[in-house]
C-alpha cells in the first residue's frame, strides 16, 4: 500500500478509538451500582439466607465500630503515656545533669583534701608517716603511698615493718592495674 494511504487508514483508526474511548468514559457513570442498605431486604423477608446474612453483616459492622473506638481510645492512652514517659525522662535528665554537677564538686572537694593530705605526708619525716600508715587501713595507706612523691614513699616504705611493706605493696599495685 502507498504510504499516505497508512496514513489516512491510520488516522481513521484513531478517530473511531478515541470516540470509542469517550463513550466509555461517559458509560462508566450509568456503569456504576447505587445500592440503599435501607431498601437492600425490601420483598426479601421470604428469603430467610438473605435476612440471616444482612443481619450477620449488620453485627461484623458493629463489632468493627466497637473495635474502631477500642483502637482510639488506645491511641489516646499511647499519647498520655507517651507524654508522661517524655516529662519523666526531661525529669531524669535534669536530676542526672544536677547529679554530675554535685559529683564534680564533690570530686573537686575530695580531691583538694587527698591533696592536702599527701602534702602533709610529703612534709613528714618517713619514720613518722610509716607509723601512722602502719595503723591506716592497707587500701587507704597505699592510696596515699601512690600519690606522694616517689622518692618520699620509698624513704617511708623502708621505715614499714616487712610484712606491712609487703601488704601495701599488693595493694598499690593493684591500684596501678586498675588505673591502667
Amino acid at each position: 500500500m502507498p504510504r499516505p494511504l497508512l496514513q489516512m487508514a491510520g488516522g481513521i483508526i484513531a478517530l473511531v478509538a478515541a470516540v470509542q474511548a469517550v463513550s466509555l468514559m461517559d458509560g462508566m457513570s450509568r456503569l456504576r451500582a447505587h445500592a440503599e442498605p435501607t431498601a437492600l431486604l425490601d420483598g426479601c423477608d421470604d428469603v430467610p439466607e438473605a435476612v440471616i446474612l444482612a443481619e450477620t453483616l449488620h453485627q461484623r459492622g458493629l463489632g468493627i465500630e466497637r473495635y474502631m473506638q477500642d483502637i482510639d481510645r488506645r491511641k489516646a492512652e499511647l499519647a498520655t503515656a507517651e507524654a508522661e514517659i517524655t516529662q519523666k525522662l526531661v525529669e531524669l535528665r535534669r536530676i542526672r545533669q544536677q547529679l554530675r554537677e554535685s559529683d564534680d564538686t564533690t570530686g573537686q572537694a575530695q580531691s583538694d583534701d587527698i591533696a592536702r593530705i599527701i602534702a602533709l605526708y610529703d612534709q613528714m619525716k618517713p619514720e613518722q608517716a610509716a607509723m601512722v600508715l602502719s595503723n591506716l587501713p592497707p587500701d587507704f595507706a597505699a592510696q596515699i603511698l601512690v600519690r606522694v612523691e616517689p622518692q618520699t614513699g620509698a624513704r617511708i616504705m623502708a621505715s614499714v615493718e616487712p610484712a606491712q611493706a609487703a601488704v601495701l605493696t599488693s595493694y598499690m599495685g593493684a591500684l596501678r592495674a586498675k588505673k591502667n
